[in-house]
């Protein structure tokens, strides 16, 4: 379905916003939302436009131009607290421990306080634990939305006690659209920072507003190329270097895992639905390098870091095994391993 102007300025997600607006308009809201999704797909940006809502003082909310909208749109509402997780920076107790305190003060302001706790997959088990207090007790007139990559690496009793919203990559044709009317950006300059965004909005929005992912991301194939052609101790070399930057790591196996799938589908034929449009010789060149088991190998392989990094595995211990192995054909792949490599990219 395509979004329309009531979809909260939110791309591709039209469905989520249509089922909290519903909660709104119901009284049904729940004490806590739980988004889920992968990097950059657009959870903190719905958990930012929820807030507005429930808060907005408009005709219709959320409308962008009240206080209580703008306050939150800056970052500056008293009554709506975000607490920033990642990869590299874990939500603490005492982080918990002092949102507590907030939470059981009546808003300055706002109709309810609104607290956001991103990335909270990374959040220490002692802060996950002290949540989980407030989740079983709720305070009257507080909402609390956390956002993570995966339901799995949160506690069950966590995942119980909120209301799961999964938001998956919207298409590449759902994001264009979103591009031409937020960033004012022509229909072939939507288009193909579209496809090269793989489903990540968040990406597509910033590269669309001139920021400097396009060129990081040239950065990044680069070292892509540079680990293919280094010998065993240049591979060793360049994943002691990648692996000093702990949080950037799974955004860069994520570009080179969806690379490795394009080498894929141009050996399969259906270059149609690659996604990196702007590499079309090195993949043709790939194609012609490697054969499709080396292809599925280093898919496998790159599946498996991805999967070893969100358990909090040694980053440079991981890069080391993975670079060893992109380009390489492992020995006996059965046809269910063969199934395991195309699925570790999906």
């Amino acid at each position: 379905m395509e979004e329309s102007a009531g979809d909260w300025g939110i791309i591709g997600h039209g469905w989520a916003v249509r089922l909290l607006q519903q909660a709104l308009a119901r009284g049904h809201l729940s004490h806590a939302y739980l988004l889920v999704g992968p990097p950059r797909v657009g959870k903190t940006t719905l958990a930012l436009a929820l807030a507005r809502a429930i808060n907005c003082t408009g005709e219709a909310a959320p409308c962008g131009e009240c206080r209580s909208c703008r306050l939150i749109a800056a970052g500056r509402h008293p009554d709506v607290r975000v607490v920033e997780g990642g990869e590299a920076r874990a939500i603490h107790i005492d982080q918990v421990r002092e949102l507590q305190r907030q939470v059981l003060l009546s808003p300055v302001e706002a109709r309810r306080r609104v607290v956001i706790l991103t990335d909270f997959q990374g959040a220490t088990p002692e802060a996950a634990n002290c949540l989980l207090k407030t989740l079983e007790e709720p305070p009257a007139g507080v909402v609390l939305i956390l956002t993570a990559t995966s339901e799995a690496r949160l506690l069950p009793t966590i995942v119980s006690r909120c209301q799961p919203v999964s938001l998956r990559p919207p298409a590449a044709e759902a994001i264009a659209r979103g591009l031409q009317a937020q960033c004012g950006v022509d229909a072939e300059r939507a288009a193909a920072i579209a496809r090269l965004a793989s489903g990540r909005v968040g990406w597509a929005v910033e590269a669309a507003r001139g920021g400097a992912l396009l060129g990081q991301r040239e950065e990044q194939l680069r070292r892509l190329s540079e680990v293919l052609a280094a010998d065993t101790l240049g591979r060793l070399r360049l994943a002691r270097d990648l692996s000093g930057d702990a949080e950037a790591l799974p955004g860069l196996l994520d570009l080179w895992l969806g690379w490795w799938r394009d080498v894929l589908l141009w050996r399969a034929g259906c270059r149609q639905w690659i996604c990196n449009v702007d590499q079309e010789a090195a993949l043709e060149r790939a194609a012609r390098e490697y054969d499709v088991a080396q292809v599925l190998a280093s898919v496998r392989a790159l599946g498996e870091a991805r999967r070893r990094l969100e358990l909090n595995a040694n980053p440079r211990l991981t890069l080391e095994v993975l670079f060893l192995e992109l380009g390489c054909e492992l020995p006996a792949l059965t046809g269910q391993a063969w199934a395991g490599a195309l699925g570790a990219g999906r």
